[in-house]
């Protein structure tokens, strides 16, 4: 394991190896944590911290490793909320009564690639494994934000699509959000054919010839990262509250789950985040 981020700290507790951003570990209020592969009971391709189910795991192992990462990041397993990914910008406003979802209880609704909360003890997940892990935190609101951007997601802005959801549930000052961009496939691994390119072409007011490589042969290499920044600079937030892990998922593969170095045999990470509250009472 090489371990070269300058914008995410690497804890391990008990085995279990996760990241947290500094400028929102400075909100004592808040808990957050993104997986790494390191610890869990998972084995071959899911070796072994597997947060995803339905990739062929035992379910069993999944949720062990739910609990484990759950006591090591310091979350309660009773409080998960799960989205439910395709790759669209539905942003979910979820509470206590949607605890379970996607975790012990089935999905309720498809196509939920975000969520956000303002209540206490309420855990967020959304999963990755490639795809860009954006973070949102109003101090002044108390409320909170994950959402999933792979680069359809990315194209559809769904950065933008959380920052005005906080403005219309909670009342939320772009000014005020602080913002972090996780581990994700890089700009030196991501490399597209022109159809995809053209997607990102028509984001003229983003000046996405400074974040697109041609590298010839109708193929290009795009910047996930900056595309997200620059979307999420645009809603409101201001450049210096906006963190980017800079942590490549391909590159990393021996300890961050990444569907292209793998060939889509995987498992998967996790990003939680929550508002503290009391323990939850069985």
């Amino acid at each position: 394991m090489s371990y070269d981020s300058k914008n995410m700290s690497l804890h391990e507790n008990a085995g279990v190896t996760f990241l947290t951003f500094p400028p929102i570990e400075r909100y004592d209020f808040v808990n957050h944590a993104f997986s790494t592969r390191l610890g869990g009971v998972s084995q071959n391709e899911f070796a072994s911290m597997n947060l995803n189910f339905g990739r062929g795991d035992e379910d069993k192992n999944v949720t062990d490793n739910f609990h484990q990462f759950c006591d090591a990041a310091g979350f309660d397993y009773h409080t998960l909320v799960a989205s439910s990914q395709d790759h669209h910008t539905f942003i979910r406003r979820v509470s206590p009564e949607n605890y379970g979802i996607g975790i012990w209880k089935p999905k309720d609704m498809k196509s939920v690639d975000g969520l956000i909360t303002n209540e206490p003890n309420v855990t967020l997940v959304t999963y990755y494994a490639d795809c860009v892990p954006l973070f949102f935190l109003d101090p002044k609101k108390r409320a909170i934000g994950l959402a999933h951007a792979g680069w359809r997601g990315t194209v559809a802005q769904i950065g933008r699509e959380m920052v005005a959801a906080m403005v219309r549930e909670f009342g939320s000052d772009p000014r005020s959000l602080v913002a972090a961009i996780g581990p994700s496939i890089g700009p030196c691994c991501f490399e597209v054919d022109a159809p995809v390119y053209a997607e990102f072409e028509k984001l003229t007011e983003l000046r996405p010839q400074e974040f697109i490589v041609s590298k010839g042969g109708g193929k290009y290499n795009i910047d996930l990262w900056e595309a997200n920044r620059r979307i999420i600079l645009k809603a409101g937030i201001p450049d210096e509250q906006i963190t980017v892990a800079q942590l490549c998922t391909e590159c990393n593969s021996d300890w961050l789950y990444s569907h292209r170095a793998s060939g889509g045999k995987r498992g998967g990470l996790a990003a939680m985040m929550c508002i503290r509250g009391r323990k939850h009472e069985d």
